[in-house]
């Protein structure tokens, strides 16, 4: 009994990261720092000239997150780094983010080089919180714990964007937002310390830990076999197809959506409000989808995911007024955190459970540069019939190929290859 209570200990701990870090992804990447950028650090630059430099930085962040976190993910596999990784790349986000609150009208250098800290802080922060999933997870609850990840998530950053968005109303200035950024650093530091103090280090299992310029010889070695080999983890591969072809059409309506209900002429409050609906809808809807993939298996409940977002995509094409957005705001809740939840815990049971943090910096490349040809499509459609309409209702061919894809993967036979044990999932 005891040693449930501590396993249940390193769960919510565990879990409690992901309150921290959302909200970097709510308040700091979604909603007040992009236009607090436009509107005040950026001001006095041409026109365009801020939303081109947003993207730049955004870019170079992804690329650089993306060239180190192979390397990085063996380096911590080999040397038993994992938590000290986290560790170091939370602060890395967490600090960047605090000092935003110095930035003031004219800075857009200093914006754009702490957003990019922090941005690298937080996509490399990911890759050894979700590789410490398959460790702490007891046996058969995997889809669940991911699931419940994902849901505490949603409601802490929902609920530290809605208390900012309130700053930002009654708050003099430009004070309100500073103090935002500032409240999600502490937000996130805070939320690690639990994890930090009760989820232990991972056994290393290549031969036992090393230390100094081993473990970088040793890490980079490891990666080196891998890619050699990775043609024996093919259930897996097959999976990161599906998931990069899916997740495209997930990353796009997320990322295209306030973009699409602007040009539909859907005022701000509402496009805002919108989007904290959506994170309140997804938590609730997150832990639904744990319980069903727990009746009927991951694969089907992805399946099912998918196809509610076809209908997402369908129903787009029609939206006219506020209250259609809102209808669809909600629907995305009800399926977001759980399809993305799901995938990362049939993910992780197809790993080595040795090298769970160089296999999940690859599914984090593939989840990065899902969202290349998703909004590509979209902008190219959108020019070439002149309406957004057809390039948001195209998405639905990401979800039929991802389906497809996925209907192809054994994810027994994919436990198998990894050298897992079977009763790390009960699906």
């Amino acid at each position: 009994m005891r040693a449930d209570s501590g396993k249940e200990k390193q769960v919510k701990a565990w879990c409690l990261y992901d309150v921290g870090n959302s909200a970097f992804a709510t308040t700091i990447m979604a909603a007040l720092l992009p236009v607090y950028f436009s509107e005040v650090a950026a001001v006095g630059l041409a026109p365009n000239t801020p939303a081109a430099l947003w993207g730049y930085t955004s870019s170079l962040s992804l690329l650089i997150g993306a060239s180190l976190a192979p390397v990085l993910g063996s380096i911590a596999d080999v040397g038993g780094l994992k938590k000290r990784f986290l560790l170091i790349f939370t602060l890395l986000g967490a600090v960047s983010t605090g000092f935003l609150f110095t930035v003031g009208y004219g800075d857009w250098m200093r914006a754009l080089a702490l957003y990019a800290m922090g941005s690298l802080g937080f996509s490399l922060s990911m890759i050894f919180y979700d590789s410490l999933l398959p460790h702490i997870a007891p046996p058969g609850r995997i889809d669940e714990i991911s699931s419940r990840g994902y849901a505490w998530g949603y409601l802490g950053g929902g609920a530290l964007l809605a208390a900012n968005m309130a700053a930002v109303v009654l708050l003099p200035g430009g004070l309100g937002a500073r103090l935002s950024f500032l409240s999600v650093g502490l937000w996130w530091i805070t939320f690690t310390i639990p994890l930090m103090v009760l989820v232990p280090e991972p056994v290393v299992e290549v031969n036992g830990a090393v230390e100094g310029v081993n473990v970088l010889t040793r890490g980079f070695g490891q990666l080196a076999e891998t890619l050699r080999n990775i043609r024996r983890y093919r259930e897996l591969l097959v999976f990161l197809g599906a998931f990069w072809l899916y997740n495209d059409g997930v990353g796009t309506i997320m990322k295209m959506a306030a973009i699409y209900g602007a040009e539909k002429g859907i005022g701000m409050l509402h496009l805002v409000g919108a989007l904290l609906a959506t994170q309140f809808v997804g938590a609730p809807f997150s832990i639904l989808f744990g319980k069903l993939s727990l009746r009927a298996g991951g694969k089907a409940a992805i399946t099912i995911g998918l196809i509610w977002y076809g209908f997402i995509s369908f129903g787009a094409f029609f939206l006219e007024r506020a209250w259609h957005f809102w209808v669809l705001a909600i629907a995305v809740g009800m399926v977001q955190g759980g399809v993305q939840a799901i995938s990362r815990s049939t993910y992780g049971v197809m790993v080595p459970r040795a090298r769970t943090g160089e296999f999940f910096a690859l599914y984090d490349i593939f989840s990065k540069f899902s969202g290349v040809a998703g909004p590509a499509l979209f902008a190219v459609l959108t020019q070439l019939t002149g309406s957004t309409r057809m390039g948001i209702v195209s998405l639905i061919l990401f979800f039929a190929g991802g389906i497809f894809l996925l209907r192809k993967v054994d994810v027994d036979k994919g436990i198998r290859e990894a050298g897992n044990d079977r009763v790390t999932r009960d699906s």
